[in-house]
């Protein structure tokens, strides 16, 4: 190829990336509303919606969907599924058993129907530990139900007052930050007494600014919260906990299906130990 040939060469080729680039900038607020539309499909996405505050999402629901977690039948949905370990609970299990102790009380927040205590009982010990689990009013009606039953383990206790869990020695919350109303600093101050220790898991967190979308759970449309990481990390430092150990779970990192321009959210998990 002569020295000519080879200049010409590299301008389409020049040419050619321009053009690319100039119809990828153009497309792009075609492709934002082709995501938007995905909310009107026979089969609504997982995720839709992206709102700046719990508030805003709720307002937000469409009327033909439940609102609401304090409903039986969103309470039920995969049950049975959550029932059975995943490899994104071997590190709480890990932690649990070896901060474990007679006698110690371990509290499970948005613990839903003991579905951890099912799950871990087939590879731990749980018996000489008081486990308890604070849920909403209708699923602790639904989990005394089911214990009457003997669908649920009997030596559950449910409760629907965080103030009332009694002295909390280790305390879990695992796939509840992104559902949770309110601030984790205040979340955790209603509780009797601060935990040594608190095991989180499944907090779905982002490197921008937080987002709340709309999770679709069986038949109800609820926020779902992806937190500004760096922001919720400084909440532990100022409420007095260190985190010891932290995990990804990267199989359930999600982009919101209508508007992907945001990302994808990372899910993480956290040992924290109070600081005394």
């Amino acid at each position: 190829m002569t020295r000519k040939s080879a200049a010409a060469s590299m301008v389409k080729d020049g040419l050619r990336s321009t053009r690319r680039a100039v119809l990828r900038f153009a497309l792009e607020p075609a492709h934002a509303a082709v995501s938007r539309l995905k909310q009107f499909s026979p089969r609504p996405p997982r995720h839709q919606g992206a709102y700046p505050d719990y508030a805003t999402a709720v307002a937000n629901i469409p009327r033909r969907w439940k609102s609401t977690y304090n409903d039986p039948d969103v309470a039920l949905f995969a049950f049975e599924w959550m029932c059975r370990m995943r490899v994104w609970d071997y590190p709480v299990l890990f932690w649990l058993d070896r901060l474990s102790r007679p006698g110690l009380r371990v509290v499970d927040a948005g613990g839903n129907l003991g579905v951890k205590h099912i799950a871990f009982s087939a590879y731990m010990d749980l018996s000489g530990l008081d486990w308890s689990v604070y849920e909403l009013e209708e699923t602790v009606r639904l989990g005394h139900k089911m214990q009457a039953e003997g669908r649920v383990p009997p030596e559950i206790r449910f409760f629907d007052r965080l103030e009332e869990s009694g002295p909390v020695g280790r305390f879990i919350c695992s796939g509840l930050l992104q559902y949770l109303d309110t601030p984790f600093p205040d979340f955790v101050a209603r509780l009797p007494n601060r935990p040594e220790h608190i095991l989180r898991n499944k907090v779905a967190t982002r490197d921008g600014p937080t987002v709340v979308t709309l999770e679709r759970i069986g038949p109800a449309r609820v926020p779902y919260q992806m937190r500004h990481r760096a922001g919720f990390e400084a909440e532990l430092d100022q409420i007095g906990y260190d985190i010891v150990d932290q995990w990804d779970i990267p199989n359930l990192g999600h982009v919101i299906d209508t508007h992907p321009d945001l990302g994808r959210s990372v899910s993480r998990g956290y040992l924290l130990r109070r600081r005394d």
